[in-house]
């Protein structure tokens, strides 16, 4: 029999915003995580994904630029790409749903329906907003339930009861597009019998969930759903932006992009066969009999992946073609949270994966994020949290053990790997835990359990401090050199074991690790042997995580995640001239300041406007003197959101320009304008 086949796929993100920290921690990083591991072991495995391109949110977003949806989805796509990339991302292609390949597969499973006479053409009457011109999705009505009153209720099912309904059932309908009451407007569109699946698919989800050890939630969710019942289902919309409908008479009408988007994996797949030449690659992973598929998705995408998907793929191997397999596992993570609230963009509450990565390195990142995923529950980033990750446990236990083994081997044994002699039970203690460890860590990875794996590896770098301490060879290299030399033989090898281990969690610090090494890697299981020979020559030691100061965890607060209701932008975004408008930019006098005791970076300033006063802590402390700035009038953000830095209550923001070297200079203005004077 062939050797097993992995199919792994991570959720399409959506292309009209940047992916954000919770994005990561739902779907990516535990994604991520589980494929280099497998990688280790030697598995033959492919990693999908790529952007989610069609829909009316696309359309909406390039109405209100006045630009083609085609500009929206490149600047997303290559935004989140690059995003993706600079995360350390190991995706074997990373793909779009706008090219042709995808919008053939699209077709050919749309057909392969049609033909058979498995889709239902209905006419059905859908809301219609005459002042923007176009048939409303479901998303884009919002109205009152006619069974439990909720006042936010979509057209066709209250997410508050459950209830489905018709359109016409719903109370005081309003547009989100443009406020107006929409119509209801006759329209025809072609229906999936999803119902048609429902035994096949309480069977699929009760035998899979059972044999692959299904999260709860994933059971619950789709339970919730069945036990409700499944109905025919839309498949079209009335949109110019998406998959053409391919059929005469269906101008106007496109694939609605839950049908074709989830199709973006197979489209993806086969483009990764064409670049490596091989053009019916794609089948050896999508059916083959040896493949299993895993889904890694956040929970709001649980009923496509474990309904709506596997629903379609039965239906396209009820043909006399060759049959698709279904995803074995969907292990869907829960949210995360910024600081105790959700991510948001309107309230601007949250931070960019690239904004982040602009400020701090990936790794600290992927650590924390990976040490708190959500896998069972809602969990919160916070930035003190993160700073602790970092400076706690990643520096001051990893980095330490990694560092202070190196230093005593540089230092007393020429930074060659010294030999073992007689082995004390504490010694053989070390290296039978270390031996268990790539199994330990392999078992919880196997079943998803991605936290709980990487932080046993970190209790690893625990459990090599203690053994350090308590073998204390700071001492022994005085009485018993042989000892000495036996106590760090072990802490090498289980720094490459750690090396290894980490690989998957924290790359490129894994690959800092293995060049102090001056060694590559081996396999998964062979990770825990004796990898170092005795006089093996190791370079310098380098230090892997620098703490991160509490001033500059301080800027992050004020910076990100000021709850108001400004529109949440990234660098690449573009704003308008009213958004702009939001932010009082004002000439204020600097009538006091000082230093800030602990902090070699923040002043604390006094300012007055025209009638009134506000404290400022402002980074600059490295480039004024508090002398020097006193009587300055310079420009400020007046009303900024009050924030604490080093618990000092801030009302305002000072304007500075930044050289290539990091030189700031305020940006002031001669006595002539009035303190309070609009910058414009």
């Amino acid at each position: 029999m062939s050797k097993e086949k992995i199919l792994v796929t991570a959720a399409l993100p959506y292309a009209n915003s940047p992916i954000h920290l919770g994005h990561l921690s739902g779907a990516y990083l535990p994604a991520d995580i589980y494929v280099r591991y497998q990688r280790l072991k030697g598995s033959d495995i492919i990693f999908i994904c790529g952007s989610d391109e069609h829909g009316v949110p696309i359309t909406i977003s390039a109405d209100k630029e006045e630009v083609k949806p085609q500009q929206i989805i490149d600047r997303y796509h290559n935004l989140n790409k690059d995003a993706f990339n600079k995360f350390g991302m190991s995706f074997d292609i990373y793909s779009r749903t706008s090219i042709p390949i995808h919008h053939q597969t699209s077709k050919e499973f749309f057909l392969e329906f049609h033909n058979r006479g498995l889709l239902k053409e209905k006419k059905t009457n859908q809301f219609y907003d005459k002042k923007a011109r176009m048939f409303l999705p479901d998303r884009y009505v919002e109205g009152t339930c006619p069974n439990c009153g909720y006042l936010e209720a979509r057209s066709d099912e209250c997410e508050n009861c459950g209830t489905l309904y018709d359109p016409s059932e719903l109370k005081n309908p309003i547009s989100k597009i443009t406020g107006e009451a929409p119509v209801l407007k006759e329209t025809s569109h072609w229906f999936f019998p999803l119902g048609n699946y429902q035994k096949r698919l309480e069977e699929y989800v009760d035998t899979y969930s059972k044999k692959y050890g299904w999260k709860d939630n994933v059971i619950q969710y789709c339970k919730g759903w069945l036990k409700d019942g499944l109905k025919d289902r839309a498949i079209t919309r009335d949109l110019d932006w998406g998959v053409p409908v391919p059929l005469d008479g269906a101008e106007g009408k496109v694939l609605y992009v839950w049908f074709e988007a989830v199709l973006g994996y197979i489209s993806a797949t086969k483009e990764l066969s064409r670049e490596k030449g091989k053009d019916s690659l794609w089948k050896e992973y999508w059916q083959g009999s040896n493949t299993k598929y895993i889904a890694f998705i956040g929970k709001d995408n649980i009923v496509f992946h474990c309904i709506i998907f596997p629903a379609m793929l039965m239906a396209w191997n009820d043909g006399d073609k060759e049959k698709y397999i279904l995803p074995e596992n969907v292990p869907a993570n829960e949210f995360l949270n910024f600081e105790g609230k959700k991510f948001s963009k309107s309230r601007n509450w949250g931070i960019h994966v690239m904004d982040f990565l602009n400020i701090f390195p990936a790794d600290p990142l992927r650590y924390t994020l990976a040490a708190n995923l959500p896998e069972t529950r809602d969990t919160d980033f916070a930035w003190d949290e993160f700073q602790a990750r970092n400076n706690n446990e990643l520096a001051d236990i990893l980095g330490n053990f990694i560092n202070r083994t190196f230093t005593f081997v540089h230092k007393h044994f020429d930074g060659k790997v010294p030999d073992k002699h007689k082995l004390l039970p504490i010694d053989y203690d070390m290296i039978k835990l270390v031996a268990d460890y790539p199994q330990k860590v392999s078992d919880l990875f196997e079943n998803y359990k991605i936290r709980d794996g990487v932080l046993e590896i970190i209790n690893l770098a625990r459990v090599g401090n203690k053994y350090f301490n308590d073998s204390e060879p700071w001492k022994t290299i005085k009485t018993d050199r042989a000892k000495c030399a036996t106590t760090l033989n072990i802490c090498l090898q289980t720094i490459y074991t750690l090396g290894e281990l980490l690989s998957p969690v924290i790359p490129n610090s894994s690959e800092k690790i293995f060049n102090m090494l001056n060694a590559g890697m081996v396999s998964w299981f062979e990770s825990a042997k004796e990898n170092l020979e005795v006089g093996h020559q190791m370079n310098k030691p380098e230090i892997l995580f620098p703490k991160i100061e509490d001033e500059v965890i301080a800027r992050q607060k004020e910076k990100y995640g000021s709850d108001d209701t400004s529109e949440f932008q990234s660098e690449d975004e573009q704003i308008t001239y009213d958004y702009f408008m939001k932010t009082q930019l004002r000439v204020a006098e600097i009538i006091d300041a000082e230093k800030i005791p602990k902090s070699e970076k923040l002043l604390k300033l006094k300012v007055r406007l025209a009638d009134e006063e506000k404290q400022i802590i402002a980074g600059i402390a490295k480039h004024y003197s508090p002398e020097e700035i006193k009587g300055k009038k310079v420009v400020i953000v007046a009303n900024l959101k009050p924030a604490k830095l080093m618990g000092i209550n801030s009302q305002g923001m000072v304007l500075a320009i930044e050289n290539e070297e990091g030189k700031l200079q305020i940006l002031s203005v001669d006595n002539s304008f009035k303190n309070g004077t609009r910058v414009k």
